[in-house]
């Protein structure tokens, strides 16, 4: 867990019992429909435009990958057990990926 991370989630700390869900603070789980309701409007107040939810895990892979983080290690925050799935779904060469790659091969070559 990152100290950023951290630093966010320290106050909840203070409220939530150890045996209690972290988003519900409670000893039951939140229903899915009231979360994604909530996820919702929040997106809205904040002026975003219609993400799902899942998009956000998305976007968290593409970053990693575009800051230059490993596969592998990307591969594994997500939960993949196999590291093909990641390249499959969030390793797209952009058209800058595709000039650099044929630049390095004549530079090679000479």
């Amino acid at each position: 867990m990152s100290e950023d991370l951290l630093k966010m989630l320290k106050p909840i700390k203070k409220v939530v019992n150890n045996t209690f869900y972290i988003l519900s603070n409670d000893s039951k789980p939140i229903e899915p429909r009231t979360y994604s309701s909530f996820y919702k409007s929040f997106m809205k107040s904040l002026g975003m435009p219609d993400l799902k939810f899942h998009g956000l895990r998305h976007s968290f892979a593409t970053r990693c990958i575009e800051s230059n983080c490993d596969y592998k290690t990307v591969s594994s925050l997500l939960g993949h057990s196999n590291i093909n799935t990641t390249l499959n779904l969030y390793v797209h060469p952009n058209l800058e990926h595709k000039k650099k790659c044929i630049e390095q091969m004549f530079k090679a070559l000479k």
